[in-house]
């Protein structure tokens, strides 16, 4: 079976440097898809799945030890972001209202930002960091597209379900919005996740 074309770039990725503020960041150019999710929502795992690199994003088993915005390299024009996981890091009121402050000038002045992939974990969806991702992106009319990850914990019939909820939930949603079931464990969804990546950063079937 052909490799999926989004694939085979992700394949590619290479971190190329971490950044706190916007000012850090790498050149404001090309396109950007971002990666978002509470702290034990799979972020990195599913990141490492999608791109094929077992430690591409590092797993801690400390959920919110990712606390700058890292990005990945797949060629001169596109690029990865994984942003800093928030919900159990252990830090002050104040540190972590400064997170907010610099994610929030990521996300809302970064021309080059296409599309935000938000994770949530399917047993625990619509958490108040994954509402503030939504607000975020019908205010700015940012793309987003929901991986509910972890299908894998529950039977299938239940994961439908909850998606199907979760789409009931959000169907007044300003922003373009789309979700699906997704599992790093056993790679459900990968296709379709792809297919999203491809269609934001321009990948023909052809690349």
């Amino acid at each position: 079976m052909p490799m999926h074309p989004m694939e085979k770039m992700l394949h590619q990725a290479l971190f190329l440097q971490s950044a706190q503020r916007l000012d850090q960041c790498p050149p404001d150019e090309g396109l950007e898809v971002a990666f978002a999710g509470r702290s034990n929502a799979g972020k990195s795992s599913a990141i490492n799945r999608l791109t094929g690199q077992r430690t591409l994003a590092r797993t801690s088993k400390t959920p919110g030890r990712t606390q700058l915005l890292n990005f990945f390299q797949l060629d001169e024009e596109r690029r990865l972001v994984d942003l800093p996981g928030y919900g159990y890091a252990k830090v002050s009121k104040s540190k972590r209202n400064e997170w907010q402050e610099h994610l929030d000038h990521y996300l809302s002045e970064r021309q080059a930002l296409v599309g935000l992939v938000l994770m949530m974990d399917i047993r625990h969806p619509l958490k108040d960091f994954d509402l503030l991702m939504l607000e975020w992106s019908a205010q700015a009319n940012m793309p987003i597209h929901i991986l509910m990850t972890k299908a894998d914990k529950l039977k299938f019939g239940a994961a439908k379900s909850t998606l199907l909820q979760v789409k009931k939930h959000l169907k007044e949603h300003p922003a373009p919005l789309s979700l699906q079931l997704f599992s790093a464990t056993n790679g459900t969804g990968c296709d379709e996740a792809w297919d999203k990546l491809g269609e934001w950063l321009e990948i023909t079937p052809d690349a």
